[in-house]
């Protein structure tokens, strides 16, 4: 399929030449460029491909920018199941007949996709309800898939050089996960009743329940939720009622709160998963694709802002660094050079001239380009955010995404500091530092042995004995001083919880000294490195 579609040198490069049919590609495959011959490649050959498609789609950071833009032209071409075999899926789940758990099931779908169809209902209580039904064989499909798609990521990994900087077995493993949660509803049902538990106090989200007893594997049944898609909201405003105004900023609040402080956030948050309902609250379906972001992850999204907003680049560049796995190729000052490039030109104009979520997405790249490999929930995030900016942008021309997020960005760079984040915090410095007590004297011992060996005395010979000497020296210091300065933080953190003393800054007094003493043995420590 790839060589039809004007592939056929990269089909020889990994040694698959000889197995081709077709040694021509179609005709006029070659006025067309290489993303356009890939994105039709990928519709030919089915769901799968198309899914990981629109997975590269949000990745300018792993793959070039005309790439992006054409996978985003891709879209789920699929005809609906007959009835008869979804009826099949459901009496399998359910162990009996259909007509025993419905009232009625109507048997045109609501909405088909690759992965699953929707169909309304009836509970025999009354109730209305939807019912997600897997498509029958799609588990075996992708299950094939995948593994094509594994054979041909490790041929292109071992010979074609121009390919390995963007990881071609690491896409794949990241799709494999993705598509492996998308087929399980288990994990979506279970998504749902997280949300549920996290906007139980806000009365302007409406999150579907789920019927848990109906539910498994490959049936989802959810509360049917009666209003406005978001994607109708202009030709419905009129008659329903609709307060615009009041939506986005009911939608975005819960978007900003499910980030910042959930850390667990809607991955797939289009029009048509809003429903705009009663009294202008907003309700959400479709929740096979979330977010998680840990508490650093959060940290340094609102510092980004922060940076963003203050037009601090360098911070910027080194949010990014933090996020990613070490690497000594980073030059950090270059990197936040590029990033004022590509940032600076917009500050200032009108914010309808100026999409913030797509300009985030762009930066990926740039950190691309200097080899830092950022987390894919990072990703999600930024993808979200243009989904969010663009929804809001369709009602608010001069929307600034930027405003809306500061307030709880700043919320939560002063609740960094906050003193039951520090105790909790200093409680797993203090276990940490227990930890690295338990094993140090073994590992020293190990290195001690592996000094003493002859072979390793012979590498090192031609080192100046002296030089040495004064490094051996210092570093023993270091540990010394190390092992004081842990002892020091292990007893100062076990006498936190201490009972009716004085206290310094809402810190036990004890414990206070404890870090004092700790923090000024660290700056000894670290004025020994500095000087050796």
């Amino acid at each position: 399929m790839f060589a039809k579609n004007g592939f056929q040198n990269v089909a020889e490069k990994i040694r698959l030449g000889r197995f081709l049919l077709e040694r021509f590609s179609k005709p006029g495959i070659d006025s067309y460029t290489p993303a356009e011959r890939m994105r039709m490649a990928f519709e030919e050959l089915g769901p799968t491909f198309v899914k990981l498609g629109q997975l590269l789609a949000t990745r300018p950071d792993l793959v070039p920018r005309e790439f992006v833009d054409e996978f985003k032209r891709l879209h789920d071409q699929v005809s609906s199941v007959s009835f008869v075999e979804i009826k099949e899926v459901l009496e399998e789940q359910f162990g009996v007949d259909v007509g025993r758990v419905f009232q009625d099931i109507d048997p045109i779908p609501l909405a088909a996709a690759s992965i699953a169809q929707v169909h309304r209902a009836t509970l025999n209580d009354g109730t209305a309800v939807v019912v997600k039904v897997q498509r029958p064989g799609i588990a075996d499909v992708i299950k094939t898939d995948i593994n094509v798609l594994y054979y041909l990521a490790e041929l292109l990994q071992r010979y074609v050089a121009e390919v390995r900087p963007f990881n071609p077995i690491g896409i794949v493993d990241e799709f494999f996960k993705t598509l492996e949660l998308e087929l399980n509803f288990v994990v979506e049902a279970n998504n749902i009743r997280r949300f549920q538990e996290n906007f139980k106090d806000e009365e302007n989200i409406k999150i579907p329940r789920v019927y848990f007893e109906l539910s498994g594997p490959r049936v989802l049944v959810m509360e049917a939720l009666d209003g406005t898609l978001f994607s109708h909201i202009a030709s419905a405003e009129a008659s329903a009622g609709i307060d615009r105004l009041q939506v986005i900023r009911t939608g975005l609040r819960a978007y900003l709160k499910m980030v910042f402080r959930d850390g667990f956030f809607h991955g797939d948050l289009h029009a048509g998963n809003l429903f705009i309902l009663e009294d202008n609250r907003i309700g959400m379906i479709d929740f096979g694709i979330v977010g998680r972001l840990n508490q650093r992850v959060r940290d340094a999204i609102a510092n980004m802002f922060v940076a963003l907003y203050s037009e601090d680049y360098e911070r910027l560049a080194y949010e990014y660094v933090e996020l990613a796995p070490y690497s000594a190729e980073v030059d950090v000052d270059q990197f936040a050079k590029d990033l004022q490039d590509l940032l600076a030109p917009y500050f200032g104009l009108s914010m309808k001239n100026v999409n913030m979520g797509r300009l985030l997405m762009d930066s990926t790249a740039v950190a691309a380009r200097h080899r830092l490999v950022l987390p894919s929930e990072l990703m999600l995030f930024f993808k979200s955010i243009v989904t969010v900016e663009g929804m809001a942008r369709s009602i608010i021309e001069d929307f600034n995404l930027l405003d809306y997020a500061l307030e709880f960005a700043n919320e939560l760079v002063r609740t960094k500091y906050a003193p039951e984040r520090i105790r909790g915090e200093l409680t797993v410095f203090g276990r940490d530092t227990a930890d690295l007590l338990t094993h140090l004297p073994r590992q020293v011992k190990q290195f001690v042995r592996k000094v003493n060996h002859p072979d390793f005395a012979f590498r090192h010979s031609l080192v100046e004995i002296e030089e040495l000497k004064r490094s051996v020296e210092t570093s023993s210091n270091i540990i010394f001083l190390g092992l004081i300065i842990g002892s020091l933080i292990l007893s100062a953190s076990m006498t936190m919880s201490l009972q009716s003393v004085p206290l310094f800054l809402e810190i036990p007094i004890v414990s206070a000294i404890g870090y004092g003493l700790a923090t000024l043995l660290g700056l000894v420590a670290f004025y020994n490195y500095i000087k050796k």
